[in-house]
């Protein structure tokens, strides 16, 4: 199998995963939020920028139309800004592991990740958006729940994706040892 269709295949199965994934999404977000952190952190390692890009920005896509969020149909500013935020992991992970894959590397970005989508979700959308549109009466009650949501949690979420990514990594690492490419194009 040529590298470009391992690179679909791969992309096309984390998709997957992070779809299969938002149906729980109701339960908590904290089982959710860690598997799309991961499968992206993982997309970055096995698929490049490219893809990763692509999940990124499909992911809240799929997680609005299964789950249809009222927040995202009230704010439909925040779906981009969703990607944006998803958008910040991925990139920031990629200028970590780019040119080499190790350990630290990989720790390093997905931490650093990990706090840049955190932070930007929340200045953009829990300190911004939601700060400054006017919710429907029911809603503004649930604006702290809302705030918390799109900045502390996401950070959380991302942070846990991390060590779920980083386990899995290693395991393939592992099972696999050419598995992966020099880079992460």
């Amino acid at each position: 199998m040529n590298e470009k269709t391992k690179k679909i295949t791969t992309a096309a199965a984390l998709l997957a995963i992070c779809i299969v994934s938002q149906f729980f999404k109701n339960f908590s977000v904290y089982i959710t939020g860690p598997i799309i952190n991961a499968c992206l952190i993982l997309a970055v390692v096995y698929c490049g920028l490219f893809w990763s890009v692509i999940l990124a920005i499909l992911t809240p896509v799929t997680a609005f139309l299964i789950t249809g969020a009222p927040v995202m149909k009230v704010v439909p500013a925040i779906m981009p800004l969703v990607m944006a935020g998803n958008l910040v992991l991925v990139v920031v992970f990629w200028l970590f592991v780019r040119k080499k894959k190790d350990l630290l590397k990989f720790i390093a970005g997905g931490i650093v990740g990990s706090v840049a989508k955190g932070a930007f979700m929340a200045l953009t959308i829990s300190y911004g958006v939601l700060a400054t549109v006017t919710l429907p009466e029911a809603m503004q009650k649930m604006l702290p729940k809302l705030q918390l949501t799109y900045s502390v949690t996401q950070l959380v979420t991302a942070l846990i994706g991390l060590v779920y990514a980083l386990v899995i990594w290693a395991a393939l690492k592992k099972a696999f040892p050419n598995s992966e490419g020099k880079k992460a194009e």
